[in-house]
Parts: C-alpha cells; sequence; structure tokens
C-alpha cells in the first residue's frame, strides 16, 4: 500500500508538471517569491500544487484512478454519493470533484443493482375486460 502510495504522488507530480495552468501559477508563486497565493488558497509544498491544503489533480486520469480508488474498498466503497465526495476532497481538490463522483457512482454495475427504489411498486397485473362486441 505503501508503495503505491508513493507510485500515485509520483504521478501527480508529473500531471501537474505536465498542465500548464499549474506551471504558471507555480511561475507567478516563484516570482512573487512568496509560497501562498491568493490568500492562502494555492501553495506549493514538497513539489506538490495545493489548493487549500489538498493536493490539486490536474484533468485526465489520475481523477478516476483516486475515486476508484476511494470508491472501489471494501471498507469505504460504495457509501453513496456525499460519502464518497467527503472521502475524496479530504485529501484531493479538483474543480467539479462532486459532479465526477457522481458520475463514476451513475455508471459502477454493484450500485445500479443494489440501490434503494424510491418508486412505489406497480401493484397486482389485472387482466384486461374482454370487450362485448368485435
Amino acid at each position: 500500500m505503501m508503495m503505491e502510495e508513493e507510485d500515485l504522488r509520483e504521478r501527480i507530480k508529473r500531471a501537474q508538471k505536465g498542465n500548464e495552468k499549474i506551471v504558471k501559477a507555480v511561475e507567478k508563486l516563484k516570482r512573487a517569491e512568496v509560497k501562498v497565493l491568493k490568500d492562502e488558497e494555492w501553495e506549493v509544498e514538497d513539489g506538490m500544487v495545493l489548493k487549500e491544503g489538498r493536493i490539486y489533480i490536474p484533468e485526465g486520469d489520475l481523477r478516476r484512478e483516486i475515486i476508484q480508488l476511494h470508491y472501489d474498498t471494501p471498507i469505504g466503497g460504495h457509501g453513496g454519493r456525499w460519502k464518497m465526495a467527503e472521502l475524496v476532497t479530504r485529501n484531493y481538490w479538483w474543480l467539479g470533484v462532486t459532479k465526477e463522483v457522481g458520475r463514476y457512482m451513475d455508471g459502477c454495475d454493484v450500485c445500479q443493482r443494489y440501490k434503494n427504489q424510491s418508486e412505489v411498486p406497480a401493484g397486482k397485473l389485472m387482466p384486461n375486460a374482454i370487450p362485448e362486441t368485435p
């Protein structure tokens, strides 16, 4: 598990370095010779860009992988939209994280099979009336 976490951190660093918006923001931080940008929302720590103390994840496959790591676990997974969004946003941030968690859940086969149905059952089937004339 520790090895996977280290690998994930390195992949996040590489993805952040490859994202043009992040590179510009980091350059702006360095030019201003400060570690914090815009009222302590953005900062660079240990080579990673953080937003409000959480690791910023740029667009790409890493977002889906992070959701999957939190969602498909026996302990905390398949717990509902808000629980999953809260679990992911404890350590990570990106714009639209809640929507992306919701889309992931909407595509989860296990959740779709076992979720509670909010509709009232249709009731018993009734035979059609027999017409008197043809």
